[in-house]
């Protein structure tokens, strides 16, 4: 059961009444729920304390670490939910993956996977190979009380272009190339990525996550025909994969103005929205029964409170006609945003909203 839900004749758990998946289920909500997608990192200076000397992806594996780096931004900005500190190549590692993220690049993969072969090195994903993402939700769920925590994995199309280039890219010519070179071993590659993906969800489902979001950070890079074609059914695969739980799905993408219709179709309850479409434009394109996370540019943060609430509230503007919305940035907070500007953006949009 997970803790989004309630048995039947018990009462409902501590979050379920929350502004977060009250918005999240299109339900009235006290005021417009807020997060922020990295707001649990670089910006702080407390993370950078605790952090020092630690490599990225053996910080994701320390549960007790984990825990205080997620509650961090919770404590300081007063956001309506925790995300799990961890990075979406995480499952990848725990499968054997030869990787690590190097600071100031990113994911680098020692070995490409580009050959029916190379598809072998990706085994199934099981509990036992990530039992320190239970042990620190454990920790989390305590401490958060009534403050939903979300969990969240990296999609199937972006996990795939991060192992089919080896690392980063800018034109993603290989993962192209893969998929429409080879579209049965594209499809076979997502397929396995969707399995992997949905264990690694479940996972943090079971442990007591009360929504989970699915990063597809690369796939604006694509049209909306080889998104349908070619990243659709993985996508579909892995939110089926958690239907049963009765937890919000949010979906998330960069530069998926064309493809927001499309994010909705696949299987999500919210549908992120970065800043380069209105809301009530994203809200026609995605159709009816969603609810809508955005979308602030990072960007504003460094203009100053006067732009800053002059940018939110055209946000809000945008976003009152909408069944759910829960405000957030259109992307992560850059490294070197003033926290204090997060802080004060919280208690803006509660105050503004506040019914």
């Amino acid at each position: 059961m997970s803790a989004n839900q309630s048995p039947a004749g018990q009462p409902p758990t501590a979050t379920y009444d929350s502004a977060f998946l009250k918005a999240c289920r299109r339900e009235p909500v006290p005021y417009t729920p807020v997060w922020f997608m990295r707001q649990a990192g670089r910006s702080l200076p407390e993370y950078l304390k605790v952090r020092e000397g630690v490599p990225m992806l053996e910080s994701c594996m320390r549960p007790e670490l984990v825990a205080e780096i997620t509650l961090q931004p919770v404590r300081r900005h007063g956001v309506d939910a925790a995300i799990y500190f961890s990075d979406i190549v995480v499952p990848l590692k725990a499968i054997g993956i030869d990787l690590d993220i190097k600071p100031g690049v990113g994911p680098v993969i020692a070995n490409p996977i580009r050959s029916r072969a190379d598809l072998a090195r990706l085994r199934d994903l099981t509990p036992e190979d990530v039992a320190y993402v239970t042990e620190a939700f454990g920790l989390l769920t305590r401490e958060l009380g009534a403050t939903p925590l979300i969990g969240f994995a990296g999609a199937p199309f972006t996990l795939a272009s991060y192992l089919v280039e080896g690392g980063p890219s800018r034109n993603h010519e290989h993962t192209k190339a893969l998929m429409y070179g080879d579209p049965q071993l594209w499809a076979d590659l997502l397929d396995r990525l969707a399995g992997i993906t949905a264990s690694f969800l479940k996972v943090q489902i079971d442990a007591g996550a009360s929504a989970v979001q699915l990063f597809d950070s690369w796939v604006g890079a694509l049209s909306p025909a080889d998104y349908r074609r070619s990243v659709l059914p993985a996508s579909r695969k892995v939110f089926e994969a958690v239907s049963g739980y009765g937890v919000p799905r949010i979906h998330f993408g960069v530069g998926t103005g064309e493809l927001l219709g499309l994010l909705g179709e696949a299987g999500a309850d919210v549908v992120g929205v970065d800043w380069r479409v209105p809301l009530d434009e994203a809200a026609r394109r995605v159709g009816p029964g969603k609810a809508l996370q955005g979308n602030l540019d990072p960007a504003v943060l460094f203009a100053g409170q006067e732009a800053v609430e002059s940018k939110t509230r055209e946000i809000l503007d945008a976003a009152a006609g909408l069944e759910g919305h829960v405000f957030n940035l259109g992307h992560g907070v850059l490294p070197t945003t003033d926290p204090d500007a997060l802080t004060r953006l919280v208690e803006y949009v509660h105050t503004q909203t506040a019914r």
